[in-house]
């Protein structure tokens, strides 16, 4: 492991140990630095701020490993392996949410769960229907990326909600009803909003 990233592996130990006490936005440099014992130099060699550094570690431990997710077959999995890590973490995450943080944390979201759902629009879209060759390219990609911006949408502010109340609900449960609304939804979806801006003649 590089000394880079040791060093920000311990920067990122002593924010997950300070918001445990205290709100992300009352946490400073002079404090963060002090408790991992590397000067504030060395911080701003690493991170612009404190927030850069937050991203880090949501990006750090939550993407990693997510590539496998990226599927119709796996997004329930990836979705729910987000949400699970959310309650493990849940401290920090509603530190987060709660603090003038949570709009980088609402950004990261909308990342990990948009990075999903084009994999999935794309998969769906890959699955030929009637009509659908005449379809010119520019309006499939538009329809695929409006569908995931949409669900991506959709199932953040679900996640919003859930975190709203404080995370203490089953992660399984928030997956499973965003499953159920989903099924078969999107396939359609992209159907009729291709045949509407481009109508297929028969």
């Amino acid at each position: 492991m590089s000394s880079s990233l040791l060093t920000k592996n311990a920067l990122a130990r002593s924010l997950k140990k300070l918001m445990l006490t205290r709100p992300l936005n009352k946490i400073t440099i002079q404090q963060l630095t002090a408790d991992c014992g590397v000067t504030r130099h060395t911080f701003y060699n690493h991170f612009q701020d404190i927030y850069e550094l937050l991203g880090w570690i949501y990006k750090s431990e939550v993407i990693e490993g997510l590539d496998q997710y990226c599927c119709w077959a796996g997004w329930k999995q990836g979705f729910l392996s987000v949400l699970r890590y959310t309650v493990n973490n849940k401290t920090i995450c509603l530190n987060t949410f709660h603090s003038l943080g949570r709009e980088h944390l609402e950004q990261f979201l909308y990342g990990v769960i948009y990075r999903v759902m084009i994999s999935v629009v794309e998969e769906l879209d890959g699955q030929a229907w009637p009509g659908q060759e005449q379809i010119p390219e520019p309006v499939r990609m538009q329809a695929r990326l409006d569908i995931a911006d949409f669900y991506t949408l959709a199932i953040l502010e679900q996640v919003i909600h859930w975190l709203r109340a404080g995370a203490n609900t089953d992660p399984a449960g928030v997956v499973d009803k965003v499953s159920r609304i989903m099924d078969g939804c999107i396939a359609r979806g992209l159907e009729h909003y291709q045949s509407a801006v481009h109508p297929v003649k028969s």
